[in-house]
Protein backbone atom coordinates (compact mmCIF):
# COMPACT_ATOMS: atom_id res chain seq x y z
CA UNK A 1 0.00 0.00 0.00
CA UNK A 2 1.42 3.37 -1.05
CA UNK A 3 -0.11 6.81 -0.51
CA UNK A 4 0.31 9.57 -3.08
CA UNK A 5 -0.25 13.32 -3.18
CA UNK A 6 -1.34 14.73 -6.53
CA UNK A 7 -1.71 18.46 -7.10
CA UNK A 8 -4.12 19.80 -9.71
CA UNK A 9 -6.07 23.04 -10.10
CA UNK A 10 -4.49 24.44 -6.93
CA UNK A 11 -5.62 21.56 -4.69
CA UNK A 12 -3.96 18.39 -3.47
CA UNK A 13 -5.64 15.02 -3.91
CA UNK A 14 -4.90 11.98 -1.77
CA UNK A 15 -4.56 8.69 -3.67
CA UNK A 16 -3.55 5.18 -2.74
CA UNK A 17 -2.20 2.21 -4.67
CA UNK A 18 -2.50 -1.39 -3.49
CA UNK A 19 -1.34 -4.67 -4.97
CA UNK A 20 1.38 -4.67 -7.61
CA UNK A 21 3.97 -1.88 -7.49
CA UNK A 22 4.62 -2.29 -11.22
CA UNK A 23 3.14 0.60 -13.19
CA UNK A 24 2.90 -1.76 -16.14
CA UNK A 25 0.70 -4.24 -14.29
CA UNK A 26 -2.99 -4.46 -15.24
CA UNK A 27 -4.69 -1.69 -13.28
CA UNK A 28 -8.11 -1.23 -11.73
CA UNK A 29 -9.15 2.28 -10.68
CA UNK A 30 -11.91 2.85 -8.11
CA UNK A 31 -13.99 6.03 -7.73
CA UNK A 32 -16.24 6.23 -4.67
CA UNK A 33 -19.54 7.82 -3.83
CA UNK A 34 -20.71 11.12 -2.36
CA UNK A 35 -19.99 11.26 1.36
CA UNK A 36 -17.43 8.45 1.38
CA UNK A 37 -13.63 8.24 1.18
CA UNK A 38 -11.36 5.79 -0.61
CA UNK A 39 -11.96 3.47 2.36
CA UNK A 40 -15.33 2.62 0.78
CA UNK A 41 -13.41 -0.13 -1.04
CA UNK A 42 -11.67 -1.59 2.03
CA UNK A 43 -14.18 -4.47 2.44
CA UNK A 44 -13.34 -5.92 -1.00
CA UNK A 45 -9.61 -5.24 -1.35
CA UNK A 46 -8.46 -8.55 0.15
CA UNK A 47 -11.03 -10.43 -1.98
CA UNK A 48 -9.69 -9.23 -5.35
CA UNK A 49 -7.17 -11.07 -7.56
CA UNK A 50 -3.48 -10.70 -6.78
CA UNK A 51 -0.94 -9.44 -9.30
CA UNK A 52 -2.98 -6.38 -10.33
CA UNK A 53 -2.48 -2.76 -9.35
CA UNK A 54 -5.40 -1.10 -7.58
CA UNK A 55 -5.74 2.70 -7.53
CA UNK A 56 -8.24 4.74 -5.51
CA UNK A 57 -8.43 8.34 -4.35
CA UNK A 58 -10.42 10.75 -2.22
CA UNK A 59 -12.53 13.09 -4.32
CA UNK A 60 -11.98 16.78 -3.76
CA UNK A 61 -13.82 17.78 -0.60
CA UNK A 62 -13.59 14.27 0.87
CA UNK A 63 -11.19 12.29 3.05
CA UNK A 64 -7.60 13.51 2.98
CA UNK A 65 -7.99 15.52 -0.23
CA UNK A 66 -8.33 19.29 -0.07
CA UNK A 67 -11.82 20.74 0.26
CA UNK A 68 -12.03 23.97 -1.75
CA UNK A 69 -15.11 26.16 -1.56
CA UNK A 70 -18.27 24.82 -3.21
CA UNK A 71 -19.69 24.44 -5.78
CA UNK A 72 -17.76 21.95 -7.90
CA UNK A 73 -18.44 20.88 -11.47
CA UNK A 74 -18.42 17.39 -12.97
CA UNK A 75 -15.71 18.62 -15.32
CA UNK A 76 -13.50 19.31 -12.29
CA UNK A 77 -14.17 15.87 -10.82
CA UNK A 78 -13.39 14.17 -14.13
CA UNK A 79 -10.21 16.21 -14.53
CA UNK A 80 -9.18 15.26 -10.99
CA UNK A 81 -9.55 11.58 -11.94
CA UNK A 82 -7.57 12.24 -15.10
CA UNK A 83 -4.77 13.88 -13.07
CA UNK A 84 -4.61 10.92 -10.68
CA UNK A 85 -4.38 8.48 -13.59
CA UNK A 86 -1.77 10.53 -15.45
CA UNK A 87 0.38 11.01 -12.32
CA UNK A 88 0.31 7.27 -11.61
CA UNK A 89 0.86 6.25 -15.27
CA UNK A 90 -2.53 4.54 -15.56
CA UNK A 91 -3.42 3.41 -19.07
CA UNK A 92 -5.94 0.87 -20.38
CA UNK A 93 -7.46 0.38 -16.94
CA UNK A 94 -10.71 -1.10 -15.76
CA UNK A 95 -12.47 1.82 -14.09
CA UNK A 96 -14.94 0.98 -11.31
CA UNK A 97 -17.19 3.88 -10.33
CA UNK A 98 -19.90 3.85 -7.69
CA UNK A 99 -22.64 6.54 -7.63
CA UNK A 100 -20.97 9.87 -8.50
CA UNK A 101 -17.87 7.74 -9.10
CA UNK A 102 -19.81 6.08 -11.91
CA UNK A 103 -20.56 9.49 -13.39
CA UNK A 104 -16.84 10.26 -13.23
CA UNK A 105 -16.21 6.93 -14.99
CA UNK A 106 -18.55 7.88 -17.83
CA UNK A 107 -17.03 11.34 -18.20
CA UNK A 108 -13.46 10.04 -18.18
CA UNK A 109 -14.27 7.23 -20.65
CA UNK A 110 -15.61 9.81 -23.11
CA UNK A 111 -12.63 12.14 -22.57
CA UNK A 112 -9.72 9.70 -22.36
CA UNK A 113 -10.09 6.44 -24.23
CA UNK A 114 -6.40 5.77 -23.57
CA UNK A 115 -7.04 5.60 -19.83
CA UNK A 116 -10.33 3.67 -19.65
CA UNK A 117 -10.42 0.33 -21.48
CA UNK A 118 -13.45 -1.11 -19.66
CA UNK A 119 -15.70 0.10 -16.89
CA UNK A 120 -18.00 -0.98 -14.11
CA UNK A 121 -20.96 1.32 -13.48
CA UNK A 122 -22.11 0.54 -9.95
CA UNK A 123 -25.19 2.06 -8.34
CA UNK A 124 -25.04 5.02 -10.67
CA UNK A 125 -26.69 6.60 -13.69
CA UNK A 126 -26.09 9.06 -16.49
CA UNK A 127 -28.36 11.46 -14.60
CA UNK A 128 -29.12 11.19 -10.87
CA UNK A 129 -31.98 13.08 -9.25
CA UNK A 130 -33.09 16.52 -10.35
CA UNK A 131 -31.94 20.09 -9.63
CA UNK A 132 -34.58 20.68 -6.93
CA UNK A 133 -33.58 17.54 -5.00
CA UNK A 134 -29.95 18.65 -4.98
CA UNK A 135 -30.64 22.32 -4.23
CA UNK A 136 -32.81 21.29 -1.28
CA UNK A 137 -30.06 18.96 0.00
CA UNK A 138 -27.41 21.67 -0.42
CA UNK A 139 -29.56 24.18 1.46
CA UNK A 140 -30.22 21.76 4.33
CA UNK A 141 -26.58 20.78 4.76
CA UNK A 142 -25.37 24.37 4.45
CA UNK A 143 -27.85 25.43 7.13
CA UNK A 144 -27.66 22.53 9.58
CA UNK A 145 -24.47 20.57 8.84
CA UNK A 146 -24.06 16.89 8.04
CA UNK A 147 -25.58 15.33 11.17
CA UNK A 148 -29.30 15.91 10.52
CA UNK A 149 -29.26 14.22 7.09
CA UNK A 150 -27.38 11.13 8.27
CA UNK A 151 -30.38 8.95 9.16
CA UNK A 152 -32.11 9.47 5.83
CA UNK A 153 -28.87 8.88 3.93
CA UNK A 154 -28.29 5.62 5.81
CA UNK A 155 -31.75 4.44 4.76
CA UNK A 156 -30.83 5.01 1.11
CA UNK A 157 -27.35 3.57 1.47
CA UNK A 158 -28.17 0.31 3.22
CA UNK A 159 -30.76 -2.44 3.14
CA UNK A 160 -32.87 -3.39 6.14
CA UNK A 161 -30.52 -6.17 7.28
CA UNK A 162 -27.58 -3.77 7.63
CA UNK A 163 -29.20 -0.46 8.53
CA UNK A 164 -29.03 0.27 12.25
CA UNK A 165 -26.50 -2.46 13.06
CA UNK A 166 -23.15 -1.85 14.72
CA UNK A 167 -21.49 -2.51 11.35
CA UNK A 168 -23.20 0.59 9.94
CA UNK A 169 -21.72 2.98 12.51
CA UNK A 170 -18.33 3.57 10.79
CA UNK A 171 -20.06 4.46 7.54
CA UNK A 172 -22.36 6.94 9.23
CA UNK A 173 -19.32 8.45 10.95
CA UNK A 174 -17.58 8.71 7.56
CA UNK A 175 -20.56 10.59 6.13
CA UNK A 176 -20.82 12.94 9.11
CA UNK A 177 -17.07 13.71 8.91
CA UNK A 178 -17.36 14.92 5.31
CA UNK A 179 -16.72 18.69 5.12
CA UNK A 180 -19.88 20.64 4.33
CA UNK A 181 -18.21 22.38 1.39
CA UNK A 182 -17.02 19.03 0.04
CA UNK A 183 -20.43 17.41 0.29
CA UNK A 184 -22.37 20.36 -1.13
CA UNK A 185 -19.71 20.92 -3.79
CA UNK A 186 -20.15 17.39 -5.15
CA UNK A 187 -23.96 17.68 -4.84
CA UNK A 188 -23.75 20.66 -7.19
CA UNK A 189 -21.63 18.67 -9.64
CA UNK A 190 -24.16 15.82 -9.70
CA UNK A 191 -27.05 18.25 -10.09
CA UNK A 192 -25.54 19.75 -13.23
CA UNK A 193 -24.78 16.43 -14.95
CA UNK A 194 -26.68 14.62 -17.67
CA UNK A 195 -24.48 12.12 -19.52
CA UNK A 196 -27.26 10.34 -21.43
CA UNK A 197 -26.04 11.50 -24.85
CA UNK A 198 -22.26 11.11 -24.40
CA UNK A 199 -22.61 7.77 -22.62
CA UNK A 200 -24.81 6.43 -25.44
CA UNK A 201 -21.84 6.96 -27.76
CA UNK A 202 -19.44 4.82 -25.71
CA UNK A 203 -18.25 1.48 -27.11
CA UNK A 204 -16.27 -0.38 -24.47
CA UNK A 205 -16.81 -3.43 -22.25
CA UNK A 206 -19.17 -2.36 -19.48
CA UNK A 207 -20.79 -4.07 -16.51
CA UNK A 208 -23.57 -2.54 -14.44
CA UNK A 209 -24.15 -3.40 -10.77
CA UNK A 210 -27.23 -2.45 -8.76
CA UNK A 211 -28.39 -3.13 -5.23
CA UNK A 212 -31.89 -4.55 -4.90
CA UNK A 213 -32.65 -2.18 -1.99
CA UNK A 214 -30.87 0.92 -3.30
CA UNK A 215 -32.84 4.04 -2.38
CA UNK A 216 -30.53 6.43 -4.27
CA UNK A 217 -30.09 4.75 -7.66
CA UNK A 218 -32.69 1.95 -7.96
CA UNK A 219 -31.92 -1.00 -10.25
CA UNK A 220 -34.11 0.26 -13.11
CA UNK A 221 -32.20 3.57 -13.17
CA UNK A 222 -28.85 1.79 -13.28
CA UNK A 223 -30.06 -0.55 -16.01
CA UNK A 224 -31.33 2.36 -18.11
CA UNK A 225 -27.82 3.84 -18.18
CA UNK A 226 -25.97 0.56 -18.71
CA UNK A 227 -28.30 -0.31 -21.60
CA UNK A 228 -27.08 2.79 -23.44
CA UNK A 229 -23.81 0.93 -24.12
CA UNK A 230 -24.11 -1.97 -26.60
CA UNK A 231 -22.96 -5.35 -25.32
CA UNK A 232 -23.03 -4.34 -21.66
CA UNK A 233 -24.04 -6.71 -18.85
CA UNK A 234 -26.11 -5.97 -15.77
CA UNK A 235 -26.29 -7.60 -12.34
CA UNK A 236 -28.40 -7.03 -9.23
CA UNK A 237 -26.94 -7.83 -5.81
CA UNK A 238 -29.73 -8.93 -3.50
CA UNK A 239 -30.09 -7.65 0.06
CA UNK A 240 -27.91 -4.65 -0.67
CA UNK A 241 -28.54 -0.94 -0.93
CA UNK A 242 -26.46 1.85 -2.48
CA UNK A 243 -23.09 0.50 -1.27
CA UNK A 244 -23.13 -3.24 -2.08
CA UNK A 245 -19.34 -3.44 -1.74
CA UNK A 246 -19.95 -2.81 1.98
CA UNK A 247 -23.03 -4.98 2.56
CA UNK A 248 -22.18 -7.87 0.22
CA UNK A 249 -18.41 -7.68 -0.36
CA UNK A 250 -18.01 -11.31 -1.41
CA UNK A 251 -20.73 -11.05 -4.07
CA UNK A 252 -19.34 -7.71 -5.25
CA UNK A 253 -15.76 -9.00 -5.49
CA UNK A 254 -16.98 -12.08 -7.34
CA UNK A 255 -18.68 -9.94 -9.99
CA UNK A 256 -15.58 -7.78 -10.38
CA UNK A 257 -13.31 -10.81 -10.68
CA UNK A 258 -15.57 -12.34 -13.34
CA UNK A 259 -15.54 -9.07 -15.27
CA UNK A 260 -11.75 -8.81 -15.02
CA UNK A 261 -11.54 -12.32 -16.43
CA UNK A 262 -14.00 -11.64 -19.25
CA UNK A 263 -12.14 -8.49 -20.30
CA UNK A 264 -8.77 -10.26 -20.33
CA UNK A 265 -7.42 -8.22 -17.41
CA UNK A 266 -6.60 -11.46 -15.62
CA UNK A 267 -6.09 -14.85 -17.21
Amino acid sequence: MTDHRITRDGITLHARTDGSTDAGAPTVVFANSLGTTLHLWDPIMDLLPQGLRYVRWDKRGHGQSDAPDAPYTMGQLVSDAEAVCDQLDVRNCVFVGLSVGGMIAQGLAVKRMDIVRAMVLSNTAAKIGNPKLWSDRIAAVTRDGMGPIADSVMQRWFGRDFNGTAAMAPWQAMLEATPVQGYTGVCAAISGTDFMTPTSGLRLPTMGIAGSDDGSTPPDLVRETVDLIPGSSFHIIRRAGHLPCVEQPEAYARLLTDFLTRTGTIT
